[in-house]
Order: C-alpha cells, then structure tokens, then sequence
C-alpha cells in the first residue's frame, strides 16, 4: 500500500522520464535499436549526465545558501524604484544565470526568487516569471555550460567553450536584444504592468556568512574554470558542487537530501536520447535530411534554424537537436551550428518545447502565478519567429 501511495504522489513529468526510459531500453531488447548505437549513445551522454547532475546540485545549494537571494533584492535596489531599470537589470540577472549556469537552473531557482521578489515589493509578477522563461531559453547559446545541446554542438564541432563563446557571441546578443524588445512591449510596459513605479526592498541577510560566501566562490570558480582553463564541464561543475556539498555538511548537514539529485532529469535524458536514436534508425533520419538540405552558406543556416525551431516547438528541442544533429552532413559546421541557434532561441512557443520551460510551468503553478495560455503561445510565437531570425543572420555575419 505504501508503494502504491509513492507512486501516486509521482508528477507526470516523472511518469514521463520512467516511460520514455522504458520505451528506449525495450527498443534495446527487442532489436529495434541495435546495441552498437545504443552503446555509443549512452557513452556519449555520461559526460553530460555528470554535469548536468552537479550543476543542478550546485544551483540548489547556492539558492539555500542565499546568493540568488540577496543578488535579486540588490537588483531591486540599485534600480531605485525605476521599472525601466529594474527591467534592464533582470535581464541581465537572467542571463548571466542561464549563460554561468544553465537554463534548467534559471527555471527551477531563479524563477521563485523573481516571483517572490515581487510579491515582497508588490510589482506584478507575470513580468518577472516571463523574463526567466524567455531568457532561460533565449540567452542559452553563449557557453557549452549554458545548455544541453550546447554540448552536443561543441563536441561535434570540436569547439572548447571559449572557442563556442567566440563563435556564438553575436548570436547570443542578438536573441537576448529582440527578447528584451518582446519582453518590454507584451509585458513590461506601462499598460501592462499596472505601476509606474516600486519600492525598493531590504537586502536579505545570509542566515550563514560563511556558506553565502563559499557557495558565491564556487559558483564563481566554476564559471572561470570553463571560461579561463577550458577543463571538462563535467569535473569543472563537479569539483563546484563537491566544495558547497562539504560546506553544508560541515554547517547545515539536514539541507543535504537526497532530493537535491535532479533523479528526473538523469532518467529522462538517456531515456530521451535512447527513444530518439530508435525514431532516427526508423525513417526519421531520412525526413529530416530532406527538410535540411545540405547548403551550409546563409540558406542553408536559415533552413537548419528554422527547422530546429519547429520540431522543437512540436516535440521537445532535445531530441528535436539530436535527430537533427544526425541529419547534417559532415563538415556543414555553419548549418549545424544554425540548427543550434533554432533549437535553443526557437522553443518559446509550446509549454513542451524545453525541459526548462516545464519546470517553470510547475514553480508558476506552486507559486500561485496564472500563466494564461493562449498569450503564451501568441506571445512566445513572435518572439521564436523574430529571435531565430536575428540571432541567425548575426551567426550569419560573424562567421
């Protein structure tokens, strides 16, 4: 009876990840996905189970220890009241998370700050929800870090992720400059906001100085050790999330659950990959290779990015990214890269289109937040349109 009562209390996105977990491992067994590309599946998304697992525990523990905290409450206080610059300066909030970090972590740890700072100092909360989703999303092209797929990308590219950042610098500028123009005119504006201005809150104090500051400069060595040495996301994320683990069992051993391991996540990935390399051996493959094509000029880029923003929005940008991947002909660096910029800028449509923006849906919904859908789709459409275009004629012109 107490095992039917757990798996009662399962959310359907854990439902989810178990299903397509077993759907993959049945294509396994019955031969419908041969074992050799299974194998090589699975060995190449161990790497990115690591990191994806330790940055997630790395982000959790930092939000425990208060940094997101008292960085929002002084993004509200520097902007004085002004919703102008209390705009300007989410933005940058949400991005730096979502490019340092990930967007999963924008999601799940940034979202409730932003939606709680706003009910502390009373400005509407639709606005800040929207910025982390749309930015979670939008500002996840800079760094291999930022973004699953980034991952993929660089390893088929061969790019280390000051090589990516240099690729992609234009791009990312471009997506997050048209965001801020949507953002601002379907949600920050005067008419829609209801405010003119705010009041700016108290800066919250750490509970423990000394985690606070621990988790800060682990947070920050992360970001310096990809950025600066190039070492492995992986280990990088790794040996951040293993310094802040020890400093709470050292100070706050109850906040070290076993919780905090994103077990969804780390069944839904492989699961996801398993599922999609099935579909790719089974006709897949063949449909996407003729909606790429093989130009890798401008053309070629426009078409990869468009596609990516599509089956992205009708499935997931995942495996929308990973069947696509297969699709490119080797050596089209320029298109992949353009179906890069189309999986990651373009999924802003549908509530499925980004692991992230599921996660978000269910933080809007514990925190009492009404997202209507039929604004979210119509909104989110103009930018996927207008974001992917510009962000790919930039790549376009940098590259």
């Amino acid at each position: 009876m107490s095992l039917l009562r757990r798996l009662g209390r399962l959310h359907p996105l854990d439902w989810v990840a178990v299903g397509l977990l077993a759907l993959g491992l049945l294509a396994v067994a019955t031969g419908l996905l041969p074992t050799g590309p299974a194998s090589d599946v699975m060995a190449r998304i161990v790497p990115l189970l690591a990191f994806l697992g330790s940055v997630i525990v790395l982000g959790e523990l930092t939000g425990k220890a208060g940094v997101f905290d008292v960085v929002a409450a002084w993004v509200a206080r520097t902007a004085r009241g002004n919703y102008a610059a209390l705009f300007g300066l989410c933005v940058a909030f949400a991005s730096v998370t979502t490019i340092a970090l990930n967007l999963d972590t924008t999601a799940v740890l940034l979202t409730p700050v932003m939606l709680a700072l706003a009910a502390r100092v009373g400005i509407a909360a639709l606005p800040m929800a929207m910025t982390t989703v749309w930015l979670a999303n939008t500002a996840s092209l800079l760094l291999p870090a930022s973004n699953l797929t980034n991952l993929l990308a660089a390893d088929r590219i061969a790019l280390s992720a000051s090589g990516l950042a240099a690729t992609l610098w234009a791009a990312q500028l471009a997506s997050i400059a048209v965001t801020m123009a949507c953002l601002w005119g379907f949600y920050w504006r005067r008419g829609k906001r209801g405010a003119d201005r705010y009041t700016p809150p108290n800066t919250p104090v750490p509970t423990d100085p000394v985690l606070f500051r621990v988790s800060a400069v682990a947070c920050g060595g992360f970001l310096l050790a990809i950025l600066v040495a190039d070492v492995p996301l992986w280990s990088a994320s790794g040996a951040a999330a293993l310094v802040v683990v020890v400093a709470f069992a050292l100070r706050r051993r109850g906040e070290l659950k076993w919780s905090l391991v994103p077990w969804r996540l780390l069944i839904l990935v492989p699961g996801m990959f398993l599922v999609v390399e099935t579909v790719n051996s089974n006709g897949l493959h063949d449909l996407l290779a003729s909606a790429l094509g093989s130009d890798d000029g401008l053309a070629g880029m426009l078409r990869a990015a468009g596609v990516g923003a599509g089956v992205s929005n009708v499935l997931n940008n995942l495996p929308a990214y990973v069947a696509g991947e297969a699709a490119v002909p080797d050596g089209n660096s320029h298109q992949l890269l353009g179906l890069l910029v189309g999986v990651n800028v373009g999924p802003v449509v549908t509530p499925w289109a980004s692991l992230a923006t599921l996660l978000w849906f269910e933080r809007c919904r514990w925190h009492g937040t009404e997202i209507k859908l039929g604004r979210f789709l119509g909104t989110g459409l103009v930018l996927a349109v207008s974001a992917t275009l510009a962000a790919t004629l930039a790549l376009a012109a940098t590259t």
